[in-house]
C-alpha cells in the first residue's frame, strides 16, 4: 500500500490561532485515517476534512479497551524549517504497543510519510511563537461492533493535529510531586511499558489523591514491592545523586520514554555518570537527608523537562527550589527544545525535516 487519498478542505481565509492555545483543544482542519481487516490487512489510508464520525455503541474499544497512541510534535525553526523531534521512535514504540495489545502492526515507513504528507498540508496550523507547537496525536482502536471478550477483527488508525502553547505558560517552573503507595498503576509483564488508553485510566484515582493534597502529578511506585521509583504520570523520572544521575530501569512496566532516552544520550555525552536502576524511596529520602541528592525532574513530550520542587510520601516532604527549576534540569531543557527549535545543531540527527 503506497497510495493516499486526499480530500481537502475549501478554506476562504488564512488559519488563524487563537492566543491561549490550550493543550488538546484546538485541531487542525484535517486527519489521517486507515483501515485494517483480516482480508485486506492495513487499507484505504486518506486525509480527509475533521470530522465527527459515526461509530456503533457495540465497537469493541468501548468495551475492552484495545486502544493505543503516541505523542509526538513538529516544530517550525528559527529559520522557517518543520522539523518533528524523532518520529521513527514513536511509530517504532507504537508497534511495540500493537504487539503487546493483539493489534496488527503498522508500516512504520508509510505511516511516518503518511503524518509527513498531513503535516505539510496543515503547516499553517504550526505556531510561530517560541515554545509553541503542533502536537501530534496517532493512535489505533478496535473497530469491531461485537461483543465479545477477543482481539477485534478490524481497527482504525487515525492521526489528529493540536497546535498547542508551552507546558510552562508562565515560564520553566518546578512542580509538585506527590508519591503514592495507596494505588498500582501497573505491574511487570503486565501493560505498563505500552502507550495504551488502559494505563491512563488506572494513573485516574492516584492522581485525583495527588491534586486533593495540592500536588500536580503522581511519581508510581513498583506494583509488587511498592517500595521503587517508576513514572510519574505523564513522564519518566530522572534522580541527580552527586555523583550519578539515574533514572528507574526499564523492566516492562516503565513507559520507554523518547524523551528519556534523548536526556540519556546528553548527559552521556556530557560526561555525566549515568544509570538505569532501581530507586528506592527510601534512598531518595535517606539522601535527600544526607545532602547526597542534588535534583529531580521528569521527562516527556509535552513538558519536555519538569523540575521537581517539592516531593511528598506520606509524612515525607523533600524541599526544593519551587520558585527556579533545578540546574541540570534547566540545562536539559535549553539542550531539548534548543535541538528543537533549531537554535542549537542537532548532532543527534534526531529532527526528521518537512520536504
Amino acid at each position: 500500500m503506497n497510495d493516499i487519498s486526499i480530500e481537502l478542505v475549501k478554506r476562504t481565509s488564512k488559519v488563524v490561532l487563537p492566543d491561549n492555545l490550550l493543550f488538546g483543544r484546538t485541531f487542525t482542519d484535517h486527519y489521517f485515517e486507515m483501515d485494517y481487516s483480516k482480508e485486506k490487512g492495513w487499507h484505504n489510508a486518506k486525509i480527509k476534512p475533521y470530522s465527527e464520525f459515526p461509530v456503533s455503541p457495540a465497537t469493541m474499544v468501548f468495551h475492552y479497551g484495545q486502544a493505543i497512541f503516541e505523542g509526538l510534535k513538529a516544530y517550525k525553526q528559527i529559520d522557517g524549517k518543520i522539523a518533528v523531534f524523532r518520529p521513527e521512535k514513536n511509530f517504532e514504540r507504537l508497534n511495540n504497543s500493537a504487539e503487546r495489545m493483539c493489534i496488527p502492526k503498522v508500516d512504520e515507513k508509510f505511516i511516518l510519510k503518511a503524518m509527513m504528507e498531513l503535516i505539510k498540508i496543515e503547516q499553517d496550523w504550526i505556531p510561530t511563537k517560541k515554545g509553541y507547537s503542533l502536537y501530534i496525536r496517532p493512535f489505533i482502536f478496535g473497530s469491531d461492533p461485537i461483543l465479545g471478550v477477543k482481539p477485534s477483527d478490524e481497527y482504525k488508525l487515525m492521526i489528529i493535529l493540536c497546535p498547542v502553547g508551552p507546558y510552562y505558560p508562565q515560564g520553566f517552573k518546578p512542580v509538585p510531586i506527590y508519591v503514592t503507595d495507596q494505588f498500582v498503576r501497573a505491574a511487570k509483564k503486565g501493560i505498563g511499558e505500552c502507550k495504551t488508553a488502559a494505563n491512563y485510566a488506572a494513573s485516574f484515582a492516584g492522581q485525583a489523591e495527588a491534586k486533593k493534597e495540592g500536588y500536580s502529578q503522581v511519581l508510581w511506585l513498583d506494583g509488587i514491592e511498592q517500595k521503587y521509583l517508576e513514572e510519574v504520570g505523564a513522564m519518566n523520572i530522572f534522580v541527580q545523586f552527586k555523583d550519578e544521575v539515574t533514572t528507574p530501569m526499564l523492566n516492562g512496566s516503565i513507559l520507554p520514554g523518547i524523551t528519556r532516552l534523548s536526556c540519556l544520550q546528553i548527559l552521556k555525552g556530557w560526561n555525566y555518570n549515568t544509570t538505569e536502576r532501581l530507586i528506592s524511596i527510601n534512598e531518595v529520602i535517606d539522601s535527600y537527608k544526607s545532602g547526597n541528592l542534588v535534583e529531580m525532574f521528569g521527562t516527556g513530550t509535552a513538558a519536555i523537562i519538569s523540575s521537581v520542587g517539592r516531593l511528598k510520601f506520606h509524612d515525607t516532604i523533600l524541599q526544593f527550589n519551587e520558585d527556579k527549576a533545578g540546574e541540570l534540569s534547566t540545562k536539559l531543557y535549553e539542550e531539548l527544545t534548543g535541538i528543537q527549535f533549531g537554535e542549537i545543531e542537532d548532532r543527534f540527527g534526531w529532527m526528521t525535516y518537512l520536504d
